[in-house]
């Protein structure tokens, strides 16, 4: 595996990524969550910029693995629909495999792997 460019990863909404980095990139926003949670707890200020930050930083992340699937990243409002939201991120996002070859959003990221 290369190095993970982490703003690419969480602070842009344009390429595409694959699954493992897909995957990387959720652990990461969850240790993080954790860590923060376990430093600050879960009210104040502090939390709560923490917590925009991190929704902000996953919906990135969701945005360019559905742009691998070949889809518009509106997709991610499936993300605000209870119990949905954790299927439809682990099947389709998760498990599922990208477009191969080159889409509308960019280049096959396994090619350059």
């Amino acid at each position: 595996m290369q190095g993970i460019d982490l703003q690419f990863l969480f602070m842009t909404s344009d390429g595409r990524i694959n699954r493992q980095r897909w995957w990387i990139g959720v652990g990461i926003l969850f240790g993080v969550s954790l860590i923060a949670t376990a430093l600050f707890g879960n009210q104040g200020l502090i939390p709560f910029a923490i917590g925009i930050l991190l929704l902000i930083a996953g919906i990135m992340l969701h945005i360019k693995r559905c742009h691998d699937r070949d889809k518009s990243g509106w997709w991610c409002l499936l993300l605000a629909i209870p119990f949905v939201n954790v299927i439809w991120a682990i099947i389709d996002l998760g498990i599922l495999e990208g477009t191969r070859g080159e889409n509308r959003f960019g280049p096959d990221p396994l090619a350059s792997a």
